[in-house]
Parts: structure tokens; sequence; C-alpha cells
């Protein structure tokens, strides 16, 4: 068992901070960097280390939990368990991630990021996904 990889937040961000913790801990998860039996920091402890309200971290571990991704017990810190076989999403979902792909490399490009980096990047994700 090890403790989980550093999770950071932007306070600034328009995407509120308990959507930024469960994307930033899924990314951990499907990366392979969290596995089962790694041990997530209390609420009240990765609530103090984002600056954030423990509701909102406790929200966060709740939503992981009822994907599949984590076990809850009162009192005691999440853990990753080993999530089963997951439906293959419909095809409303694959359009709703399709336009948030889009919108993120909308964003990319508004705010400066070279079209050619953006490529690049989504290239290496794509590979590291086949592996």
């Amino acid at each position: 068992m090890k403790t989980a990889p550093r999770i950071r937040i932007d306070l600034g961000s328009p995407v509120a901070a308990g959507r930024q913790i469960v994307d930033a801990i899924r990314a951990h998860l499907v990366e392979g960097e969290l596995a089962p039996g790694d041990v997530l920091p209390s609420v009240r402890r990765l609530a103090m280390e984002l600056g954030v309200h423990f509701n909102t971290v406790a929200q966060a571990y709740r939503q992981l939990a009822e994907e599949g991704w984590l076990d809850l017990k009162h009192g005691r810190r999440a853990a990753v368990i080993g999530r089963g076989p997951v439906a293959d999403a419909g095809p409303d979902k694959v359009l709703h991630f399709q336009r948030r792909l889009r919108e993120m490399v909308a964003e990319m490009r508004a705010h400066g990021v070279a079209q050619d980096s953006i490529a690049d990047e989504l290239r290496l994700f794509a590979e590291r996904l086949k592996s």
C-alpha cells in the first residue's frame, strides 16, 4: 500500500474545486498512479492541503465511490478498490465527451497554447491509452 500522488487544484479556476478534485484523482486512477489498496488522504487533511471546505472533498470522494473507484469507511481514509468491468458508454455519453474535449481544446487555443503543442499532447495521451 502506497500513499496517493499529490493532488493539485486551481482555486482561481472557473471549474468548481470539487470537480477538479474528482478529475485529478480519476486521472491518477486511470493512468495507474493509484492502484487497489492505495489510500487517499483523509477528507479533512486533503481539505486543509487544498484550502477548501471538507464537504467539498467529502463529496468528491463520494462521487468516486459511486463510480466504483473508492471504498469509504466512516472515520477511516478512502481506499482505492479494484474496479470491475464497466459497460460501454452509449452514443449520447460519447457525444458528451467529444463536446467536452472540443471545448478543452478551444480553451487551450484561447489561452495561447499552440495547435502543434495541443496535437502533440493529444497524440502522446492516445499512445498511453493504447499501452
